[in-house]
């Protein structure tokens, strides 16, 4: 019997490091030299103390931020993105087609309803003559998104009217929706009380089996850590076993 071939990582970072400059040209050292590989279809949480880097971490995978150095690498199939190096072109293509985000505190938009805030990240994606032909498309996926996170009876509701764990549903409904092969997920029930964080832990777990999307969740809930299919813990910007 062959051995199974082994799958590949979707992100490699190689020693990132990011520092901030503070007053009196002091210097704050968050990520201190982070090796991390996700591979395809994986769950990785990494769990932390507040201020330890874990939210620094995401942004600068997720390409909202820039470390100060070290290496990040994307991969997608035969396709590979390299930063440093990566066009701003390409940086803008990432975050929206192949990294799907999850904050803490939604960040859904009270002048748009929920089906709305969910097609937003492929409405921004194109112009308007691309939005007019593939509209319809975008519509119908939302709205299975919605019905597989229990909202389809809420799409054209302002997303004020929902509970706070009804709207993380949305946020995760949204992050799906260009099928990113990399999930990031920031403290996503640090908001909510604990039936919601419940919920939210179970359909996370769910939809990583159903979609195999690669997960990256920072948490300091040891629930949700623990459902992940390796943990990672981070003290002091780096992690140890």
């Amino acid at each position: 019997m062959n051995d199974p071939i082994p799958s590949l990582p979707v992100l490699i970072a190689r020693n990132l490091q990011r520092d901030f400059t503070l007053a009196g040209d002091k210097t704050l050292e968050v990520l201190r030299g982070i090796d991390l590989e996700i591979y395809e279809s994986e769950m990785v949480a990494v769990r932390g103390l507040s201020g330890v880097g874990k939210s620094t971490l995401l942004h600068c995978i997720g390409l909202l931020d820039t470390p100060t150095c070290g290496e990040l690498i994307y991969r997608d199939g035969e396709s590979t993105w390299q930063s440093p190096g990566i066009s701003e072109q390409n940086r803008c293509d990432l975050r929206n087609r192949f990294i799907g985000f999850v904050f803490q505190f939604f960040h859904l938009l009270n002048d748009l309803d929920v089906l709305e805030n969910v097609m937003l990240p492929s409405i921004v994606s194109c112009t308007s003559s691309q939005w007019r032909k593939k509209r319809s498309k975008v519509e119908t996926r939302a709205r299975e998104l919605l019905q597989r996170v229990d909202l389809e009876g809420r799409a054209r509701q302002a997303p004020g009217t929902l509970s706070g764990g009804e709207r993380q549903r949305v946020a995760i409904a949204r992050a799906l929706i260009n099928n990113p092969r990399l999930l990031l997920c920031d403290e996503p029930t640090g908001n909510l009380d604990t039936r919601n964080s419940e919920s939210i832990h179970t359909l996370l777990r769910e939809l990583h089996e159903e979609l195999g999307t690669s997960i990256l969740v920072v948490t300091h809930d040891p629930d949700l850590a623990n459902r992940a299919d390796r943990l990672l813990s981070m003290i002091d910007g780096k992690f140890h076993d």
